[in-house]
């Protein structure tokens, strides 16, 4: 979808690469999943059939699975903290080591929609022990699966893909996600209460492959570095004009 952080970071990125190396490098964009899902997109990507793609956090780990440390509830306080982590010394030796594990280059730790916040049709969740006995659906990560058992939730693993059909029909009675990702998807729907819990910033992961980027002379390097920085400062705008949006 157009309003999202992901397209708005994309759109910069191709006008300022094209227009940066006068069209030496064209920047074509496939959105939603259409070359495969997430690991089969990431292997393009090793691979050299596709040179670039936005991880998130759950991808990202499949192939670094030290990357799910990121994930450890409230360690992250708020957005000044989340820019200054990844975007500083930190985020700089983290991608160091990806590419050292991994062969991905790190372009940047961008933003799925922000902090996570908890939705569900039961209650409203004000403390630790309303979540008692509630049902969420979570990503595949071990880590968030486990914070909810640890609050007293069961924790039920769900493709985002059936997400609202799960919470509509009461599969699950909750899910947790950005702001911008529960507007998107329409989860209000379906979803009576929205705690504001800031409890999870899990950043997406730009990777591009190193041999292709390697191959580039050094101007259109920086010119790629500068667009990706760019569209990564847009995208999280894109998250925060849509978190103070009325509609």
């Amino acid at each position: 979808p157009k309003e999202i952080a992901t397209a708005a970071m994309t759109q910069v990125f191709k006008s300022m690469v094209e227009s940066g190396t006068n069209n030496e490098i064209v920047v074509e964009i496939y959105p939603n999943g259409v070359l495969g899902n997430e690991r089969e997109s990431m292997e393009q990507v090793q691979t050299g059939v596709t040179q670039s793609y936005i991880a998130s956090g759950g991808g990202m780990s499949i192939f670094y699975p030290l990357f799910s440390i990121v994930n450890i509830p409230f360690s992250i306080t708020d957005y000044s903290v989340a820019y200054e982590v990844y975007d500083g010394p930190f985020g700089s030796e983290l991608a160091k080591d990806i590419e050292v594990k991994t062969g991905f280059k790190v372009l940047a730790f961008g933003e799925s929609g922000g902090f996570f916040q908890l939705t569900n049709s039961k209650r409203a969740v004000q403390k630790p022990e309303d979540m008692k006995g509630l049902k969420i659906r979570t990503m595949t990560i071990p880590i968030h699966m486990e914070f909810m058992r640890s609050l007293g939730a069961s924790a039920t693993p769900i493709a985002w893909a059936e997400v609202y059909t799960s919470l509509q029909t009461g599969v699950v009675d909750g899910q947790h996600n950005p702001a911008p990702i529960i507007k998107i998807g329409k989860l209000e729907e379906v979803q009576k209460y929205l705690s504001l819990t800031n409890h999870m910033y899990t950043p997406y992961v730009w990777v591009i492959n190193s041999e292709w980027f390697n191959a580039l002379t050094d101007q259109q390097k920086t010119v790629v570095e500068e667009a990706a920085r760019v569209a990564n400062i847009a995208g999280r705008g894109v998250n925060r004009l849509i978190e103070t949006s009325d509609e």
